[in-house]
């Protein structure tokens, strides 16, 4: 969706081979493949990674969204949560019937809170709001330095450019910032943490029982890359389901991808 149809099948196969070649691997020899990917809910996204990968190999591929696999990688076939926060973010929950639920996910321009995006954005927005109110924050220099940008009045344009700006590359710039003690960027990583544990009692609620054990994971490189962020999700998280449990780890959902390809194998 954000790079066309030919770029993504050049990188996908791009990362394939180098994948293969640094284990040792002829891809013409791999048994299964599961990709799992954003968006592939979309059967036209579907497509065009299964045609990237059928070209590679002749193994059977099979094509999941990314919260399948991280899912699987924290919770197998059992019930449970898994929040995701990189780019975009997603709430995933399965039942103990298998029923699934989704909340979030619909892409950053309308939703993706808490997410990479949704950070870089609320911290631009921040340094415009601090300077009309005279508040201080590290965040504009921070942010000028990381975008090689000379001026706040470059900084408004390049914010407002098509194509979007890559916001989720602030994520750094706003850890930092907060680290040090910036009350202006930790406030908004409190928010993001917020917004994720909106999606998870959204998605819960929707599959899970409302008195009972909860079994919540999360995955993504905002959860990776932010303490501040794991360390609110999990105090809201004892507060706003009691039952919930925490995973510790932030889930590696490649794991969940080779599981499942492993099933299909023994299968």
């Amino acid at each position: 969706m954000r790079v066309g149809a030919k770029s993504a099948r050049e990188a996908l196969r791009h990362a394939v081979r180098e994948t293969c070649a640094r284990a040792g691997i002829d891809p013409k020899k791999v048994s299964r493949v599961v990709a799992g990917i954003s968006g592939a809910a979309r059967r036209d996204i579907a497509e065009v990674v299964r045609g990237a990968l059928t070209d590679l190999t002749p193994a059977p591929v099979q094509v999941v969204g990314d919260m399948v696999i991280a899912l699987h990688a924290a919770f197998g076939d059992g019930p449970g949560v898994v929040v995701i926060a990189g780019t975009g973010s997603i709430a995933y929950a399965r039942g103990k019937g298998g029923e699934t639920a989704r909340a979030g996910g619909w892409g950053w321009a309308i939703s993706d809170e808490g997410a990479a995006h949704w950070i870089g954005r609320q911290a631009v927005g921040a340094v415009f709001s601090c300077r009309d109110a005279d508040v201080a924050t590290s965040l504009g220099n921070r942010i000028l330095a990381a975008w090689k940008l000379a001026s706040l009045d470059q900084l408004v344009v390049t914010s407002n450019a098509v194509p979007v700006a890559d916001f989720a590359s602030l994520l750094k710039q706003v850890v930092a910032a907060a680290n040090e003690g910036d009350a202006v960027a930790a406030r908004i990583l409190q928010d993001a943490s917020s917004e994720l544990i909106r999606l998870a009692k959204t998605a819960a609620s929707r599959v899970l029982p409302s008195q009972g054990p909860v079994h919540v994971a999360m995955a993504g490189g905002v959860f990776a890359h932010a303490a501040q962020v794991r360390e609110a999700f999990s105090r809201t998280l004892a507060t706003e389901l009691p039952d919930a449990t925490l995973r510790p780890d932030v889930v590696e959902p490649v794991l969940g991808a080779l599981a499942l390809a492993r099933q299909g194998v023994s299968k």
